[in-house]
């Protein structure tokens, strides 16, 4: 049996999109789960929309994803290059030969003979296709002789090369392993460019010969490239080649539906469409990727992986080898599938559940060195991370849930401040001061009873002196159990936040 052979061919025209990396992850498990290849081939034929540094972006996007490839222009292999720039001399013999046999053929048209020929089919009310019905009428080696044609060549004329669809009304009958059975008739199609005016091959022909030569068994590539796949077929059978098998994936989309996912709806929706950051070379824009939102790759990948497959069954948490095991093509829908922002943070909450303490530690104590935070021990840290990690999402939400350990207030919440200061607490929290002093057995549960004792002694509301208690520790009135906290900050930093907000609230 022919060995598993697969490519994910980008093209460096910009940074990689949330569904480009599906199509790869794609590739990648299937090439896994047959013990076969996965080939990153970069498809620049394009190079007037070459982006600098997309390149070595998408490479460093399937590094972090853990999907390295077999075989690249940074891996090797022995059927390179793996850049299609760097294969122009290997497409002349292949586009030579389909000329030859009938299968495509010179075209001289100017741009401006085009154009003309586009409005004179406009003023009548049609559209202008370049195909069997016009290309008698144009400027090209079918409606020229062989002498003109040969004239034209040697004096150097621009042309492109076509690629000849059959004139009759032919249906194509073409399979596809996610949408099944695919038929089209050929009379719908256009000639497409298979050469450019350049000399260099469009995606069309450089990918087939490329698949080809590469012995690729798999084309999995976006839904977008569907409507491409009669010429593909039809130059396979042209080139008298064996045909691959095709999938063609069907689109993330939009959270609410109704096409297809774009980084104008990141930006709207407050979510990253790409792997890792990405700074645009001219604008010099930047935009946050997955990874600096503070996504796990893994969870990013489990994520991406039921993003349009199905597994079948109740589970959703899967590591990457159970992923390689049960992918398969058949699960894959037909259907776009809708990103949902929430379910991706639910995927990283529950990754981060997962991780052993003292990973969760190493990566807090990461982020405790982006706010100066040095003098905190291994054991104090570790108590706070299991104190704050069940409502976590990511590892900076474990510093934005637990802040108040390291640092005083800066400020106070308006609204808190609205809800927990009344014209009692002054004097309420001097008293409380007084007495906190001397409390030698600073632990929890003693201080819990302390202060119900304090709070009947006082004839106050336990709740209300715990509302302004927490205000003077947190400056907020969220966080984790009051009395831990207290435990945590020990007497005299929690004496020295009560003052802190008794001299800066009105009195």
């Amino acid at each position: 049996m022919k060995k598993t052979r697969v490519r994910f061919a980008p093209s460096p025209t910009g940074p990689l999109h949330l569904g480009g990396l599906r199509t790869a992850l794609y590739n990648y498990l299937l090439a896994q789960k047959y013990k076969g290849d996965f080939i990153l081939r970069i498809e620049d034929t394009d190079q007037k929309r070459f982006v600098p540094g997309a390149e070595e972006y998408i490479l460093k996007s399937l590094n972090w994803c853990g999907l390295t490839p077999d075989e690249s222009p940074y891996h090797g292999g022995k059927y390179g290059p793996y850049r299609q720039s760097e294969r122009r001399s290997i497409y002349k013999p292949y586009f030579r030969h389909l000329v030859k046999e009938g299968h495509a053929y010179y075209a001289f048209d100017t741009a401006e003979m085009l154009d003309k020929k586009r409005k004179v089919f406009e003023s009548q009310g049609n559209t202008f296709s370049y195909n069997a019905q016009t290309r008698l009428q144009m400027d090209n080696s079918l409606s020229l002789t062989a002498q003109e044609v040969t004239s034209r060549l040697e004096k150097g004329d621009q042309y492109v090369i076509r690629f000849k669809t059959p004139a009759d009304n032919q249906i194509l009958e073409m399979y596809d392993e996610i949408r099944g059975e695919i038929k089209i008739n050929t009379a719908t199609l256009d000639d497409k460019v298979l050469v450019k005016s350049d000399g260099m091959p469009t995606y069309h022909l450089a990918n087939i010969v490329d698949d080809h030569l590469m012995e690729i068994t798999h084309v999995i590539r976006g839904e977008e490239w569907l409507p491409s796949l009669p010429l593909h077929w039809l130059l396979y059978e042209a080139m008298g080649w064996k045909m691959p098998y095709f999938a063609h994936l069907p689109l993330i989309l939009k959270p609410e539906g109704g096409g297809k996912l774009s980084k104008r709806d990141g930006d709207r929706l407050g979510f990253p469409i790409f792997p890792l950051q990405w700074k645009d070379p001219q604008s010099g824009v930047l935009n946050r990727g997955y990874r600096e939102v503070g996504y796990f790759p893994e969870a990013f990948i489990n994520m991406l992986a039921l993003l349009g497959w199905n597994p079948g069954g109740e589970q959703e948490i899967f590591s990457l080898k159970e992923l390689i095991d049960l992918f398969s093509l058949d699960r894959v829908g037909k259907s776009g599938a809708r990103f949902s922002k929430e379910k991706a943070q639910w995927f990283n909450q529950q990754y981060l559940q997962k991780k052993p303490l003292t990973e969760l530690i190493r990566l807090f104590q990461q982020e405790l060195k982006k706010y100066k935070v040095n003098n905190s021990t291994q054991r104090y840290n570790r108590k706070v991370v299991e104190s704050v990690r069940d409502r976590a999402s990511f590892v900076h939400d474990l510093w934005e849930k637990a802040y108040y350990f390291f640092m005083p207030p800066l400020q106070y919440d308006p609204k808190a401040f609205k809800k927990a200061w009344h014209k009692e607490s002054f004097y309420i929290l001097k008293n409380l001061t007084a007495d906190l002093s001397k409390w030698e057995d600073f632990n929890a549960c003693i201080l819990k009873k302390h202060l119900r004792d304090f709070a009947a002694t006082q004839d106050l509301s336990f709740g209300k002196l715990i509302q302004s208690l927490r205000l003077a520790l947190v400056g907020d009135l969220q966080g984790n159990d009051i009395f831990f906290i207290m435990e945590m900050l020990g007497q005299k930093e929690t004496i020295k936040r009560i003052e802190q907000l008794i001299q800066r609230a009105p009195q």
